[in-house]
């Protein structure tokens, strides 16, 4: 009988609940303004999950369900809550936002896609770390732009 790790499942569970506990300490003024950058940023990460599907950049133990299960915890999680809180702390100030989303997604993309490989939570296949960085970086540029925009238009009514 095959042994079945939970170790992976309860990680995921693991980032998803403590992402959103942080969000307590975040002004709820903050968290309304931006909400709809974080929530922009989610659809475009789930469309590239939803392009994982077709060309298999990534792999996930288990059936569907775990897979959507992975992919949501990061998404709904440490990527939606942590888009709220570089906001919060970096708006206004672009090289701080730039040198913040430099930093965090070369942390995404290198040692913390190694850890989770080794901890069985995903696996690249046809993407290499720097694809990660790649992608996740230009995302935190549109992001910026996306949220220049709506503050601008808020201003000018």
């Amino acid at each position: 009988m095959r042994r079945v790790n939970h170790l992976p499942t309860l990680i995921r569970l693991g980032l998803l609940v403590s992402s959103f506990l942080t969000m307590f300490f975040i002004p709820k003024e903050a968290i309304k303004k931006y909400f709809p950058v974080a929530t922009f940023s989610s659809i475009l990460v789930i469309v590239l999950s939803l392009f994982n599907i077709s060309f298999k950049w990534w792999k996930v133990e288990g059936r569907l369900p775990n897979k959507i299960f992975n992919d949501l915890s990061f998404i709904l999680g440490p990527y939606f809550c942590g888009t709220i809180w570089i906001f919060h702390l970096t708006f206004g100030k672009f090289i701080k936002y730039f040198l913040t989303n430099l930093v965090m997604d070369a942390l995404l993309s290198f040692p913390a896609v190694t850890l989770f490989r080794k901890l069985k939570i995903f696996k690249l296949v046809g993407f290499k770390p720097k694809n990660i960085f790649y992608i996740t970086f230009s995302y935190a540029l549109v992001l910026y732009v996306f949220q220049l925009f709506k503050s601008r238009l808020k201003t000018s009514k």
